[in-house]
């Protein structure tokens, strides 16, 4: 089952007099389970595409549908109560709340979710593990470096438990080495939990590890590649 379909999305931006096509035309589907990278050059599309997913930007045409749910259909309320329960985002400069601790950033969005302190506890303490970060839970993002702060993100992403993780050019501000052990952490959330990820990036090491690689080119899909 499709846990994303896109139908004929369409976005434009005015620049000026000019109408600038972001996006144009596109269908796409992506699976439960999938581990899906958007590729493209700067200006190709893949961050408006993945933003539209998100519901963080609005389409001018064409459908959005997460797990069943319509996008272009909800409330502003109903949206922002979809993207809570059903998404997780990872941003390539991490988003953190510097006042809070990495154990507190991960925990916010369970707190928004409105779960019990008990189980609350024990997800943020299993996630931050399954990062990699057991022992570092009371450290704040500038105690953190760089890669341990992306990995604080994820566990942010990913304690909520939803249904799909975005990330836009996760490995974008990370060091080689780093880069790699993040993608290889992703990718084993996803092989060991079935988290869906769909990443918009240009950094080869995450399309090596991608099982689908769909490329962009001027708003347009112009290849699918499945592995």
């Amino acid at each position: 089952m499709s846990i994303v379909s896109v139908r004929n999305l369409q976005r434009t931006y005015q620049q000026g007099t000019i109408t600038v096509k972001a996006l144009n035309g596109v269908d796409l589907d992506i699976d439960s389970g999938e581990f899906t990278v958007l590729m493209g050059p700067s200006g190709s599309g893949k961050t408006t595409l993945l933003n539209c997913i998100g519901g963080l930007d609005t389409p001018s045409s064409g459908s959005v549908v997460i797990d069943g749910t319509e996008l272009g259909k909800l409330t502003k309320g109903e949206l922002s109560d979809l993207r809570l329960h059903k998404l997780g985002f990872v941003f390539q400069s991490y988003n953190l709340i510097p006042v809070l601790s990495a154990y507190e950033n991960a925990e916010f969005v369970l707190l928004l979710q409105g779960v019990p302190p008990k189980e609350r506890r024990e997800r943020v303490m299993q996630t931050l593990k399954d990062v990699g970060l057991e022992g570092m839970e009371h450290r704040r993002p500038g105690e953190l470096s760089g890669g341990q702060q992306q990995r604080v993100a994820v566990a942010r992403a990913i304690a909520g438990r939803p249904a799909l993780v975005l990330a836009d050019e996760p490995t974008a501000n990370l060091d080689s080495k780093t880069g790699h052990a993040l993608i290889e952490l992703m990718k084993h959330l996803n092989d060991v939990h079935g988290i869906t990820f769909v990443f918009a990036t240009h950094d080869p090491k995450v399309m090596d590890a991608a099982k689908r690689v769909v490329q962009l080119v001027d708003g347009k899909i112009e290849s699918d590649d499945r592995r």
